[in-house]
């Protein structure tokens, strides 16, 4: 199990934890590569889109005659090999998106994770709901570079909260080097390009928790609650639904306003 260093919001070392088992699993630094391939793609929007010899404004006339002229046979001067012409393999405005399946996604977030454990740039602080302070953020993060010890100045930094820790958010954001996000929305390539990734405790902890398990009871409870509540509806659609007339009704009917 690998272990990660714990400081304080003053950041003074307290120890260390282990990463929970969700995010351990073997490094497959090809498959971190796919994935970052994918998310670099999804930066480009790819809507190049250059006109076909139909699309362009231009006469659609042939420019001379086919024969007696002397020169080669032409039609109109929306052909590609006029200046002005239409482009004959040219971009479609059509862009192949790439996909990554879930399984995948979260094997490549656990190779970059573990990645960065192995070379010492993940960390955790405990208490980051009680910062709310920018200079007390910014004393955090040079505390943080000194400790590392790799000689860098301007280090990327990538900070992972909870939903609620909204305090942090505040006092982290306006921050040179520094991004924001929660563990929900955190991927291989925020944590890859993320520099020195700074896990809010808390947020670390609740990875993995299981929902407590209903008992019998409470599951039976539920699903006839489900039940009535289905019966109730469907006596209450039955009252306001109009009776449906038969065809020998609206016949007697018909038959009735000739008469």
């Amino acid at each position: 199990m690998a272990k990660v260093d714990v400081y304080s919001i003053s950041g003074i070392k307290k120890g260390t934890m282990d990463l929970p088992k969700e995010m351990s699993g073997k490094v497959n630094t090809y498959l971190l590569a796919q994935a970052i391939r994918i998310y670099e793609d999804r930066f480009h929007l790819g809507l190049a889109k250059s006109k076909t010899r139909a699309e362009v404004a231009i006469s659609t006339r042939k420019i001379y005659r086919q024969k007696g002229t002397g020169g080669a046979r032409h039609g109109p001067r929306s052909a590609p090999i006029f200046v002005g012409g239409g482009v004959a393999h040219g971009p479609k405005g059509i862009k192949r998106v790439l996909t990554l399946p879930k399984k995948l996604r979260k094997s490549a977030l656990n190779t970059a994770l573990n990645l960065k454990v192995e070379n010492g740039y993940l960390i955790v602080v405990d208490e980051l709901a009680s910062l709310s302070k920018t200079k007390v953020a910014y004393a955090l993060i040079e505390k943080i570079i000194e400790t590392l010890k790799d000689g860098k100045k301007n280090l990327k930094f990538t900070f992972v909260l909870t939903k609620e820790n909204k305090s942090a958010n505040l006092a982290l954001r306006n921050i040179k080097n520094v991004e924001v996000t929660t563990f929900m929305n955190l991927n291989a390539y925020q944590v890859y390009f993320g520099g020195v990734i700074v896990f809010d405790k808390d947020a670390l902890l609740s990875i993995g928790k299981s929902k407590d398990k209903l008992t019998k009871a409470e599951t039976e409870e539920k699903t006839l609650k489900i039940q009535k509540k289905a019966l109730k509806s469907k006596a209450n659609f039955s009252k306001t639904k109009p009776k449906r007339e038969t065809s020998r009704k609206r016949a007697v009917k018909k038959t009735n306003r000739l008469l």
